[in-house]
């Protein structure tokens, strides 16, 4: 993502929610940022959570959504929003006309197919965008993050939907049951028959079955991976025609990920008795002490994708906008669910196996890479990369 993109997404989204909310439209540096990111949340944060959810923030803005959540958690606290508008302020003045070449740019594109149905639930929707060919194209899924609790399909990378657009790729993304209704399996059995209903629809919407990939943060990488690693989920001898279909992949580009969910292996991986809060419900857990009960062990393991890992699954782009830093002794869940090293550990086991994995650190690319991801997924679905 280049310095001009970002510099002028800040501005667009900063100054908007300025407005909307009776604040000063000319953002100022300092302590301010803070009170006035503290207000939004406080204004939309309807369940008193204190933190905003993509259905919490502001409608005109969701699109935007990923650019407040720097930590791609799929909730944006008080001091994402101040951080957002400190650094607007420290950009204010600069390229606004490329600002406005780059809003006509970003104005999101209505899917082809929205919301389409692959299950009974409201949350079991997805949208599509189709490139225009005249031979099937391949497809990238975005699966959204959020703890397994939060978040929505329509925060999507806009940048990259349009690119791939144009590079001949079409694009979906997933919504998927959260753990209000249900623990895991469902959200990983949920892409996978999203995914299962595609390719049994594939020749319909010019999809080659063939070359699918998919990519996400934090809940949704997890995903992700686990669907480039799970053993198959096809069923030949079933009845439906659609669970007849294969949930592999072709390639994964997952950012901010976690490559377990099994507080055991986090513990011990970043010297630490804390885990993150979305685990409990994630795994039905009631009590603290529920994690050393055994009959959640193989929950643990099975939902974890570096648990999958074999030497006969698909590539992988990691991306962090955390920094590799050392975190304190006994790190919160907070502090460790989106560090690189939960990249880093599945890197060396890829290594090992001969699998190609990239792991890009914040050092090296600060913001979202759009340009290596576009060349990552091209390259493995057989097309020309420049």
């Amino acid at each position: 993502m280049t310095r001009h993109y970002v510099t002028s997404l800040l501005l667009t989204v900063s100054v908007s929610l300025i407005s909307d909310h009776g604040i000063a439209q000319k953002p100022r540096g300092g302590t301010d940022t803070s009170a006035r990111g503290a207000h939004i949340v406080r204004a939309h944060d309807r369940d008193g959570d204190g933190r905003l959810s993509l259905a919490e923030y502001p409608e005109k803005h969701r699109g935007k959504f990923n650019a407040v959540d720097t930590n791609g958690d799929g909730f944006i606290e008080p001091g994402e929003q101040a951080v957002f508008f400190n650094n607007v302020a420290q950009r204010a003045g600069k390229g606004r006309q490329r600002g406005q070449d780059q809003r006509r740019r970003m104005q999101r594109t209505a899917p082809a197919h929205a919301d389409v149905e692959y299950g009974e639930h409201e949350k079991q929707r997805f949208d599509l965008w189709l490139a225009k060919s005249n031979k099937p194209t391949p497809l990238l899924i975005y699966i959204h993050g959020g703890g397994f609790r939060g978040g929505d399909k329509r925060g999507i990378n806009n940048e990259l939907l349009k690119r791939m657009l144009e590079s001949g790729v079409s694009f979906a993304s997933f919504n998927y049951r959260l753990t209000d209704v249900g623990p895991y399996p469902m959200q990983m059995h949920d892409c996978a028959r999203a995914l299962q209903y595609i390719r049994h629809n594939a020749e319909r919407y010019n999809i080659d079955p063939k070359r699918i990939g998919a990519f996400g943060g934090s809940a949704g990488s997890g995903i992700s991976q686990w669907l480039a690693f799970h053993d198959d989920l096809a069923d030949p001898d079933s009845d439906d025609p659609i669970a007849r279909q294969s949930t592999r992949l072709v390639a994964a580009a997952p950012y901010n990920a976690q490559t377990s969910y099994d507080p055991r292996f986090i513990h011990e991986l970043f010297n630490t008795t804390e885990s993150h809060d979305a685990l409990a419900a994630f795994f039905g857990m009631e009590e603290g002490d529920d994690i050393n009960d055994p009959k959640f062990h193989p929950l643990f393991e099975d939902a974890s994708p570096i648990t999958h890992l074999t030497k006969d699954d698909p590539p992988i782009f990691f991306h962090y906008k955390q920094a590799n830093s050392p975190l304190p002794e006994n790190s919160s869940g907070n502090q460790h669910i989106h560090h690189p090293k939960f990249g880093l550990v599945l890197k060396k086991k890829m290594d090992e196996l001969g699998i190609e994995c990239t792991v890009r650190l914040k050092k090296e690319a600060p913001q979202f890479p759009v340009d290596e991801v576009m060349e990552f997924f091209l390259r493995h679905f057989g097309m020309k990369t420049d």
